[in-house]
């Protein structure tokens, strides 16, 4: 077995003292150039690699931030760890990414991770809707932001998208297409995305003077392609069946799309469908797909930029004041809810 090449093994090898490696690694304008180069050149041919959890131990935190998502197998949030991602590179720290399949257990867990490699801060979108876990998180004084959602009872600061807006615009605009029986595929009651869209659809409604029975909600357990499918044999089993459907998300969207395509039917002239978050996969199904775009690398960007913000504040409740931020969603419309005749 290798044995890993440390910092005497350094100052041996440069003829220098253990002390001025530390401060080539840690202080490097505190040596002379000449010393400097001497003792880089040994780190270089000997392979020297920093050891990151000493360091942590003597500064206290880590150099990463974590980030913990619902489901990485989303499109919407790689595009928001690619925005994170880019923010705190750019500030000199890495990002620890992780998923809770929004699971409130794994939620608990990842964050007890967090703690443990004390981390400098953390990007959360919340699985548990009581807000337990985070009111655990706090106790552990390490920043956080919320990405994608405000927690009821939270003052911390958040990056969200106004889903009442998209969800009104997606229905606004399969009313505009003469539709009077639409169907939302909701995923799961609990989260707060799938009410509020819900609650624009319903909104959408009323300003056109429709009944809210014009809406058949048909909920999901999971937000991906296989409950869109099955969602989608659900619809297509209905005795009055809806012509137009709204989806929680585009990958539910897809799903049902298979399901039109597997049935025969076309779309849209025998189902016009509307997803949410507008995947770079919405473009390119085989009948693009007209969504509801959410802002996710801007967002993720935003939300690492507060938690830098903060990390920053060093815990100085007067340098840093907690922020709210509200993005407006844009509804970018294909031919999945266009009729060719």
């Amino acid at each position: 077995m290798t044995q890993s090449v440390g910092i005497k093994d350094i100052a041996r090898a440069a003829g220098v003292s253990v002390g001025t490696v530390s401060n080539v690694i840690n202080r490097p304008e505190s040596v002379s150039p000449r010393t400097l180069a001497r003792v880089r050149a040994e780190i270089d041919r000997l392979g020297y690699v920093r050891s990151e959890s000493a360091r942590q131990l003597r500064a206290g935190s880590s150099r990463m931030v974590g980030l913990l998502v619902h489901d990485m197998g989303n499109p919407f949030f790689v595009d928001i760890a690619r925005g994170a991602e880019r923010a705190a590179r750019a500030a000199g720290l890495g990002v620890m990414v992780c998923n809770t399949a929004q699971s409130p257990a794994e939620e608990a867990e990842y964050l007890g991770l967090f703690a443990e490699q004390r981390v400098r801060g953390v990007l959360l979108t919340p699985a548990d809707a009581s807000g337990r876990t985070i009111e655990d998180f706090r106790r552990h004084k390490i920043p956080f932001v919320l990405v994608d959602r405000v927690a009821a009872g939270s003052s911390e600061c958040s990056v969200s998208v106004d889903d009442v807006a998209g969800g009104a615009l997606a229905v606004h605009h399969l009313i505009d297409a003469g539709h009077r029986s639409i169907a939302y595929i909701s995923g799961p009651p609990d989260l707060n995305q799938v009410r509020d869209r819900r609650s624009g659809a319903l909104t959408a409604l009323t300003a056109a003077g429709l009944g809210h029975d014009v809406l058949r909600e048909l909920p999901t357990e999971r937000l991906d392609v296989s409950a869109g499918r099955d969602a989608g044999a659900r619809l297509l089993g209905l005795a009055d069946r809806p012509t137009a459907v709204f989806c929680a998300n585009d990958l539910l969207a897809l799903g049902v799309l298979q399901a039109m395509y597997d049935a025969g039917m076309n779309v849209p002239d025998d189902m016009a469908i509307v997803g949410y978050d507008d995947i770079e996969f919405a473009a390119a199904a085989t009948v693009p797909l007209t969504s509801v775009r959410q802002p996710a690398v801007t967002m993720g960007a935003l939300a690492a930029e507060l938690l830098l913000r903060e990390i920053e504040a060093e815990g100085d409740a007067t340098a840093h004041e907690h922020r709210r931020v509200v993005l407006q969603p844009e509804l970018v419309v294909r031919r999945s809810s266009l009729p060719t005749r």
